[in-house]
């Protein structure tokens, strides 16, 4: 094993956003049991101290790989576009009037099937982003195009969690 290697490299997978997750789990536990720092007591410390580096190493990976927003996020990093989250906030004009109706019928919600109504809305959306990111990593190959459509579902990751706040406020 490499420290140096992409994470996809790592869990000998290919490097493209559909994968399977009993598969990268499956990975993930080999790769554990494998780099597992109790295998190497008898090396001594040095060698516990490097096991225990690749089982940190093999657990960010999996974070990263076994989410499909991160794993988008990671794949166009790879390819020289890096999202940007936190400095480029540039989103199309038609997503941000969405944004702003969403939080809206959010801030109006005060029923259940309301939100239930407003979680359709949102998980559709995500749905059909999600299908475009996988059609433009791994069809087309173009990050580039693929980078504003992964800040758009990280408005929806987290809008989502407002929304499953608001859920846990009613109940």
């Amino acid at each position: 094993m490499n420290l140096q290697s992409t994470d996809f490299e790592l869990f000998g997978l290919p490097t493209q956003f559909a994968q399977t997750p009993s598969l990268l789990q499956e990975r993930w536990k080999a790769l554990q049991a494998q780099a597992h720092p109790d295998n190497f007591a008898a090396q001594g410390s040095a060698a516990q101290r490097l096991a225990m580096q690749w089982s940190v190493r093999i657990n960010e990976a999996y974070q990263r790989l076994k989410t499909p927003l991160q794993r988008a996020a990671y794949l166009c990093e790879l390819h020289g576009e890096p999202i940007q989250a936190h400095s480029n906030t540039a989103m199309a004009p038609e997503f941000l009037m969405q944004q702003i109706e969403w939080r809206e019928a959010l801030d109006e919600a005060a029923t259940e099937p309301a939100l239930d109504a407003l979680a359709a809305s949102v998980d559709l959306a995500q749905s059909t982003l999600l299908a475009r990111c996988a059609e433009l990593l791994d069809t087309q190959g173009d990050y580039a195009a693929a980078v504003p459509v992964v800040r758009s579902l990280l408005f929806i990751d987290k809008f989502r969690h407002d929304l499953d706040v608001r859920f846990d406020a009613l109940r």
